[in-house]
């Protein structure tokens, strides 16, 4: 079954790629991928000729082949001379179609927690995703981003999306650079308060230093954006760290607000023409539009503050915080599956190392999520997520683009 989804989810389309699934995991319930070299995202060096055993969607053994016995009826895949790593996960996008969720898929996103604005279609892909393995990025939810005004709207505004089950609350403590109202400290802590009380952490869209000190405060799970008006103390750093609050850096979303005074160089890369949204590449390199980013203040404000971003994203890592690779893709520009990709080579940029990079789009990712019972690494009993490249992400992080295939539940996703 091809997906080439270009139009809104309904829960009918999600019940379609999920029978097809469905059927291909009962022709072959058992598959052995032999021979690559395994990064299974723990801290275990890479193993090379290695198997990995898959049973059902869910990973039976992954180790060394002569450690891992392979029964007669399985089938085989052989990957000799390639590198299996886990699917990325991106702990911070946004999808608002089935069609969003394959284009993640295919350059290797097999995860995303889109953190606002989901329509039925997504709640109805992750209700199914619970039932079968999916042939698309697996989706969490946050719901309608809540925009209380008032202690009272803030109860109301949590009551509702708990209703909606959703897996974290999303809330915006930021004025876009001095244009819009800021969320009070009594409102958001009405709603830290609240979605605690519901059992539900609370992700924080932010910008200034000082906001981000006082949510840490007033007790937010998860730092959506990097600081970005000033550089952090350690201490804030250490906070993080002791407090267990993930940090998520999205340099790609400042990125995406400058970059398009040209057409950017990635526009003639083959991966990302191979899945890129057209309509999109048209829009941005409309003259009008390249002069509005040229002349933008904005631009220039997020362009020249991206570097304390990376200066910050490098000080929370040495600090040991914990960090969740994530790049607020989804809205026009910020192309959702490849600018994760180039996110982990900002990150390489910003003096982190590429296996550091790489747990914060597996292991750790899964682990800020509350979802790594099941995901972010390859061993037994998780789901076989994973992506095959063509060389080694570890010896040079630009070659997560390398990509052979995408695996998601042991089934392999067909390309757009």
């Amino acid at each position: 079954m091809r997906i080439s989804l270009r139009c809104c989810a309904t829960t009918a389309i999600v019940s379609a790629l999920l029978a097809a699934s469905r059927t291909a995991a009962r022709a072959q319930t058992v598959t052995a991928f032999t021979g690559a070299t395994l990064i299974d995202g723990t801290d275990r060096a890479p193993v090379v000729n290695a198997t990995l055993l898959v049973r059902d969607g869910r990973v039976v053994a992954a180790g060394p082949a002569a450690q891992v016995a392979i029964p007669a009826a399985a089938q085989r895949v052989a990957l000799s001379g390639k590198f299996v790593m886990p699917g990325l996960i991106n702990s911070h996008g946004h999808a608002s179609s089935v069609a969003d969720l394959a284009t993640y898929a295919a350059y290797g996103v097999t995860t995303v927690y889109s953190l606002g604005g989901e329509p039925p279609g997504i709640f109805a892909a992750r209700a199914a995703q619970q039932v079968a393995s999916p042939a698309f990025a697996r989706v969490y939810v946050a719901g309608p981003v809540l925009t209380p005004t008032t202690p009272e709207e803030a109860r109301a505004q949590v009551a509702d999306v708990a209703k909606q089950r959703v897996d974290i609350v999303k809330i915006r403590v930021d004025d876009n650079l001095g244009t819009t109202p800021r969320m009070s400290p009594a409102v958001y802590r009405a709603v830290i308060a609240e979605a605690h009380a519901r059992g539900l952490r609370v992700a924080v869209h932010l910008y200034y230093l000082a906001d981000a000190q006082d949510l840490l405060s007033a007790g937010a799970d998860f730092m959506a954006h990097s600081v970005r008006d000033v550089e952090i103390p350690h201490t804030f750093a250490r906070s993080l760290r002791d407090k267990k609050v993930c940090y998520t850096p999205t340099l790609m979303r400042e990125v995406s607000t400058f970059v398009y005074d040209t057409t950017p160089a990635f526009f003639t890369d083959s991966l990302f023409l191979a899945h890129a949204n057209r309509t999109w590449m048209a829009t941005l390199q409309q003259p009008a539009r390249m002069e509005a980013v040229r002349t933008s203040a904005s631009a220039r404000t997020y362009k020249a503050q991206l570097p304390v971003a990376m200066r910050n994203l490098k000080r929370v890592s040495d600090a040991g915080a914990p960090i969740a690779m994530g790049t607020d893709t989804g809205p026009v520009g910020r192309f959702q599956g490849y600018f994760e990709l180039m996110e982990l080579e900002m990150m390489v940029e910003a003096g982190l190392t590429p296996r550091q990079v790489l747990s914060s789009a597996t292991r750790d990712a899964a682990a800020c999520m509350r979802i790594d019972k099941d995901l972010g690494t390859l061993e037994p009993g998780k789901w076989a997520d994973f992506v095959v490249l063509d060389a080694s992400p570890l010896e040079r992080i630009s070659n997560v683009r390398r990509q052979h295939s995408v695996w998601i539940g042991g089934q392999r996703v067909r390309q757009q």
